[in-house]
């Protein structure tokens, strides 16, 4: 009689781990199976009105890559053909940052970051194409700087339009995801505008940066990359979500904490040979809605490879990759 009760707990147990396993199996679905130039790191996508999609990302004058069905990758070389004096202020190198490209009033606007390691003497810059193809941006200068002063980091810029009004998230480590609104027309920082704050970790000094936001119903969602980005198979990234009704926040996951507290819901981890998946984006395709990010190949020494999922809506209003 004991072995029975022992064997029905064991069972009991099996079958309570057994759900929860393949509920974690299901959360975490492996990307589009892609070809051809897949190496990327914090890409943005967009389709264009001229048919196709453009990919832009960290590294080499902010690279570039094309497709005609997402699924096969042409390296397509750089935004620019050199990188603007300015630059310079902020790294010796020419390196940009961590794009973001939308479309609104007749032109694409290409945002990016210019900034060095471990400071946050940063600058975001702005660019116009009539096309959104590598070597027809024009480049505006800087929307919107951080200084050692400050206690934000301006990087990691994200565009997004709410009640007819215009703004950006941004930020990494220092105090996490601020928020500014722009002029539409110059696509520039509003002089004198409060910065928000829109998330943070308590256990600093662990990052929360690369945000994103989303409206999907009533709600704005916000996503952003936690942990240790940019160290190859021992990379922790990871993406979390919160949502408000309010494009300024409060955010909250879906336990009601704060992501001004450290909150949010985990949408997707490390799973397989898909190490550290983040510096994500969203983009919407016929309707569909997509998510964008890099991982780390740990079939392929760590490379920084080209991640995209669909991303659906739970009945409750959640994002789900599928």
């Amino acid at each position: 009689m004991r072995a029975h009760r022992a064997l029905t707990a064991l069972v009991a147990a099996l079958l309570a781990v057994l759900p929860n396993t393949a509920q974690a199996a299901e959360s975490y679905p492996d990307p589009l199976p892609l070809t051809g130039q897949q190496i990327i790191h914090d890409p943005t996508v967009i389709r264009l009105k001229s048919g196709g999609y453009a990919a832009y990302s960290t590294g080499g004058i902010i690279g570039a890559r094309l497709s005609k069905d997402l699924r096969h990758w042409d390296d397509a070389g750089n935004a620019f053909a050199e990188p603007p004096s300015w630059w310079y202020e902020y790294n010796n190198t020419g390196d940009p940052w961590a794009p973001d490209i939308s479309r609104r009033d007749g032109h694409y606007w290409l945002y990016y970051a210019v900034s060095s390691w471990g400071t946050n003497h940063s600058a975001i810059g702005v660019a116009t194409s009539p096309s959104g193809l590598p070597g027809t941006w024009t480049d505006h200068g800087k929307a919107f700087t951080s200084e050692t002063t400050d206690t934000w980091n301006a990087i990691d810029p994200a565009i997004v339009r709410a009640h007819g009004r215009l703004w950006m998230a941004f930020g990494s480590y220092w105090t996490g995801i601020r928020m500014v609104e722009l002029n539409p027309k110059t696509g520039k920082a509003v002089e004198g505008a409060t910065v928000q704050h829109l998330a943070t970790r308590p256990d600093a000094p662990y990052a929360v940066e690369g945000a994103y936001i989303v409206k999907h119903g009533r709600y704005y969602y916000l996503f952003a990359s936690y942990d240790a980005c940019c160290q190859g198979v021992n990379s922790t990234y990871k993406i979390r979500v919160g949502r408000s009704t309010q494009v300024t926040g409060p955010y909250a996951d879906s336990t009601g904490k704060p992501m001004l507290e450290g909150g949010g819901d985990l949408l997707l981890a490390g799973h397989g040979r898909y190490i550290g998946p983040g510096g994500e984006s969203v983009f919407r395709d016929h309707g569909k809605d997509w998510l964008a990010y890099h991982y780390y190949d740990a079939n392929d020494n760590g490379t920084p490879e080209l991640g995209l999922n669909r991303l659906s809506w739970t009945r409750d209003g959640w994002p789900k990759v599928t």
